[in-house]
This record gives C-alpha cells, sequence and structure tokens, in this order.
C-alpha cells in the first residue's frame, strides 16, 4: 500500500492553520484516554479543558501502573498544564514521577523573540514555537516537524506517514479514521529513544482515537469518553 507523506495527505485532512486548532479543543471539557499493555488495562491519561479570560487551559492527569507476580515494575504519575492565548501556547508545566525519580518541564515564551524558553529535567534551552507538546489530545501533532517531551522537556525531530484509511471500533462506538505513523526523524538514536508510534485519528471529531507502540510489551492508549 502506498504511504503518502503527512505533509500531503493533511491538505485534505486538517486544516493547516495552527490556530484553528485550538479553536476547536476549546469546546471540550474533557477527553479519557485508558492506557493498556499487552492489552490489560494499567492506567489511564485524562485531560481537562477550561476557558478563562481569553485563554484556554488543558490539564493533563496521568497514572500507569505495570506488575509482574504482584511487583510493581513500573510506576508513573504525572501531571502537566498548558496554557494557550490568542490560539498560541504561551506555557506548560509538568512534574512527573517516573519509579520514584522526579522529571520536570517549565516552558515559557519569550515574547521578544517568539522562541520557548524550557527548563526540563533532559533540556534546558530554547526551541522554535513550532515546536508541539507530544500530548495526544491535540491532533496538530501530526502535522509538526517536531515535539517537546511533556515529562522531560527533550526536542524530538519526527516524520509522519499516512498508512491508511480504517475503521476502529471502542467502547461501543464506531470511528472512521486515517491512520498513521511517526518515527524519529534520527533513525541512529537508541531504540529507548526513537519516536515509534502508530496513530489513528478520527477527522469527525477531530480526536485522535488511538496510540500503539512496542516497548517491552505492547501498549495501546484508547480514547474512551470525551464531552
Amino acid at each position: 500500500m502506498k504511504k503518502i507523506f503527512i505533509n500531503i495527505i493533511l491538505f485534505f485532512l486538517v486544516s493547516t492553520n495552527s490556530n484553528a486548532h485550538i479553536s476547536h479543543y476549546k469546546n471540550f471539557k474533557k477527553i479519557e484516554m485508558e492506557i493498556f499493555r499487552n492489552n490489560e488495562l494499567i492506567g489511564y491519561n485524562y485531560y481537562f479543558f477550561k476557558t478563562k479570560n481569553g485563554e484556554v487551559q488543558v490539564t493533563n492527569q496521568t497514572k500507569i501502573t505495570v506488575k509482574l507476580l504482584g511487583t510493581t515494575i513500573f510506576d508513573i504519575e504525572g501531571y502537566g498544564e498548558e496554557k494557550y492565548k490568542n490560539n498560541k501556547l504561551i506555557s506548560f508545566y509538568s512534574k512527573t514521577k517516573q519509579n520514584k525519580k522526579e522529571k520536570f518541564v517549565n516552558l515559557e515564551i519569550n515574547k521578544e523573540n517568539n522562541k520557548f524558553i524550557i527548563q526540563g529535567s533532559s533540556y534546558s534551552g530554547e526551541a522554535s514555537e513550532d515546536n508541539i507538546i507530544g500530548n495526544w489530545w491535540n491532533h496538530k501533532i501530526l502535522q509538526a516537524e517536531s515535539q517537546i517531551s511533556p515529562v522531560s522537556g527533550s526536542i524530538k525531530e519526527q516524520v509522519i506517514t499516512f498508512i491508511a484509511k480504517e475503521k476502529i471500533e471502542l467502547y461501543g462506538k464506531s470511528y472512521e479514521t486515517e491512520h498513521f505513523k511517526l518515527k524519529s526523524k534520527n533513525q541512529s538514536l537508541p531504540d529507548n529513544k526513537k519516536l515509534n508510534f502508530d496513530i489513528w485519528f478520527d477527522k469527525n471529531t477531530g480526536l485522535i482515537i488511538k496510540v500503539k507502540y512496542s516497548r517491552m510489551g505492547e501498549w495501546e492508549y484508547r480514547l474512551k469518553s470525551f464531552e
């Protein structure tokens, strides 16, 4: 099956105007995703939306626990907060505890040069405002050339490829989706640093329906509900 690069296919699927994305999501109250490993429910990823004084705030809560023979082998709990004004990201904050290790991101826009100033557990410095926070609520991730890790602040260049149109059924609902592959642009990175995701996007709702990847098992983020 022929693969088409995202900058071509998305011309037909979604608006290339980044402003349209946030205007769309401000009408949502919450998005709930459940997280599975090897088809076993292990956690959740919730997003809450609030609009106040011209700003759109997106709050993210994540909890994952993986056990083996009754012993916890992987545990992560995180909180994040994105703020948008005039349809542009102006700040992002996150705090994550992963296997008792603290990770964080503090990001603000520098209004003088329109660049992000990042202080993170893996990266501190400037970044282009064209970067997107790598969260699954925002389908703009399927247009971006690079993303900022919501956990550590690291910047990762990416390549998106269209795979096929596919019908997805989740929690009793049916979606007509577009299936994409998101991979790291730099394929010389260590495997544990590479981006390698399959993403299913529903243009009718404007939501990412499912995300799948392999790393110490088969992982899936599944859209459970939204309002």
